[in-house]
């Protein structure tokens, strides 16, 4: 069963269909200041997020978003308290099994990027499922990044090449910004076009730091369990207004 948004409707909010970004990435941020603005605990704020991600993955499925990328856990988030992190390893098996039939019959393909071997063996066994329910899918790739960092996925791309250099694979001087990219997580996702920051950090926390280079970014104020369609337009109907020169002059 597919599921599509009336171009017209696009068009009424000033956005032009075709010149959507092909690739979205998102930091969801703003969980716990929410949660404690209305006197509750930091895992109240998580689970309210979970609606902002259904909404929005589901509104990028409808108006042909080709991939969306959610920065889920970062590496630095083991760092937090225990019980936390159980907290949300338990609520991301519960969001996966609640909402990968929904996905697959939306053909949306799910994937995961980052050190998804440091997760719990439950968390990878739900990760294995949703991969292989979608993996046939041809319309949004979801992609969910866990355990994931910037910067550990330069240096985990770094140790693979040279394992291949030790192999006799390759050559150092054979390493070039493209042939880096074969060594990243996964290699097939684009650069993301337009990245979004929800609560009104001003920084990027380590997230997709080489696919970043030339990606323009929009900050909004509303954390992440306020953040749906409006504001998920409104970023887009930014990024359709800018000029995009990757370095070079008009």
């Amino acid at each position: 069963m597919r599921f599509y948004v009336d171009e017209l409707n696009l068009k009424k909010l000033g956005i032009d269909p075709e010149k959507l970004p092909r690739h979205i990435a998102i930091i969801m941020d703003g969980n716990g200041r929410w949660a404690k603005e209305r006197g509750k605990p930091r895992i109240f704020g998580h689970r309210a997020g979970l609606e902002s991600v259904r909404k929005v993955v589901r509104t990028c499925s409808e108006i042909g978003i080709g991939y969306l990328t959610l920065y889920t856990f970062s590496v630095e988030n083991w760092m937090r308290p225990k019980e936390e992190v159980d907290a949300l390893m338990q609520m991301l098996v519960e969001l996966l099994r609640d909402e990968v039939k929904d996905l697959n019959e939306r053909n949306v393909k799910i994937l995961f990027i980052g050190r998804t071997q440091d997760l719990p063996a439950y968390v990878q066994k739900e990760l294995k499922k949703a991969i292989q329910t979608t993996c046939q899918n041809t319309g949004l790739r979801l992609v969910v990044a866990l355990s994931y960092g910037g910067r550990s996925e330069m240096v985990d791309a770094a140790r693979r090449f040279a394992k291949e250099v030790l192999k006799g694979s390759f050559k150092p001087d054979q390493l070039t910004e493209e042939s880096f990219r074969d060594f990243l997580y996964d290699p097939t996702i684009p650069d993301p076009d337009l990245l979004v920051r929800t609560s009104g950090e001003m920084r990027i926390s380590n997230f997709l730091l080489w696919q970043s280079a030339y990606t323009e970014v929009w900050i909004t104020d509303v954390y992440w369990p306020d953040f749906r369609k409006g504001e998920l337009f409104q970023s887009i109907l930014d990024y359709q207004k800018r000029e995009r020169r990757f370095g070079k002059v008009e």
